[in-house]
């Protein structure tokens, strides 16, 4: 489900752990009323349970069976504090209850503010998944992580570039399923001149919403070589922190001569993925500004 970036951090989760709640709200179900306060009982509500022909029946066996008074007073507490205890958790609302009034509650106040899987098409699914793969790219990149890209930016105008592209792909799948429910019913000739029109905008909007997507997608792939960059920047540094230790080796084999060409070009490599990795940084960012326009 993709939930409004505008919505608590503590609502969406809660949000998201209860997608199927949500579901079944859509449906129209809703939760039993929660009693909050336990109601007060008369005490002689209890001596009128007492009096039931099942409580009576009970008594009279024991009063034909000679039960001696002691055992007959202990059998009859404890009776009672079973019927008590009964009624007690008969009152008592279960946690499962009070759970499901508060989501039920958070659903109907951010109404609008959240989408379910039913709310998009097979198609529509693809296109969400692809831009939600991308954002992922991007939010998951030590790259980003580590501030090179403008990790704050990415942060506030991704989620709500995912809420934006999933809030046009439930629309247009609204309006697309209605569509086709409407030619399966079969159209008349007259009406075949209004159908492709319409057809063209749902193509159209779909085509608008799926360059969005190509964008983060391309934003995404120069992240994704920014992050190839850092690691193997990152194992050329880790061997160049050892290198000391294989000079000395090599120095004290006699082997030194032959070595230093291989140093050497590890030195090199170490620069070129420096600039390389700045390069696919500042693509990065070229292609950051391109998708906010």
């Amino acid at each position: 489900m993709v939930i409004d970036p505008a919505v608590s951090a503590e609502t969406a989760g809660l949000l998201r752990a209860n997608a199927h709640l949500l579901s079944r709200i859509r449906l129209g179900w809703r939760p039993e009323p929660v009693v909050t306060e336990r109601p007060r009982r008369n005490p002689s509500s209890l001596l009128l349970l007492m009096a039931t022909p099942p409580m009576i029946a009970l008594v009279a066996v024991l009063l034909e069976s000679r039960v001696a008074p002691a055992g007959f007073v202990v059998l009859g507490a404890f009776v009672v504090l079973v019927l008590v205890r009964m009624a007690a958790i008969n009152e008592s609302p279960p946690d499962a209850r009070v759970h499901e009034r508060v989501v039920f509650e958070q659903a109907r106040w951010n109404e609008g503010r959240y989408l379910l899987p039913e709310d998009f098409d097979t198609e529509a699914r693809a296109i969400l998944a692809r831009a939600q793969e991308a954002i992922g790219t991007v939010l998951r990149s030590h790259v980003n992580a580590e501030g090179l890209l403008d990790d704050i930016r990415n942060a506030v105008m991704l989620p709500a570039q995912e809420w934006e592209i999933a809030r046009l792909l439930a629309k247009l799948s609204s309006l697309r399923t209605e569509h086709r429910a409407l030619l399966g019913r079969g159209v008349a000739p007259e009406v075949a001149e209004v159908v492709a029109p319409l057809e063209r905008a749902l193509d159209s909007s779909e085509a608008a919403v799926l360059a969005r997507v190509e964008a983060l997608e391309g934003y995404a792939g120069h992240v994704a070589e920014a992050e190839a960059a850092y690691h193997a920047r990152g194992q050329i540094e880790e061997l160049r922190a050892r290198l000391p230790r294989y000079e000395e080796l090599l120095a004290e084999s006699g082997a030194d001569a032959l070595a230093v060409p291989e140093i050497e070009r590890l030195a090199e490599d170490a620069g070129h993925l420096e600039r390389a990795l700045r390069r696919s940084v500042t693509s990065a960012h070229e292609a950051f500004r391109h998708l906010e326009g």
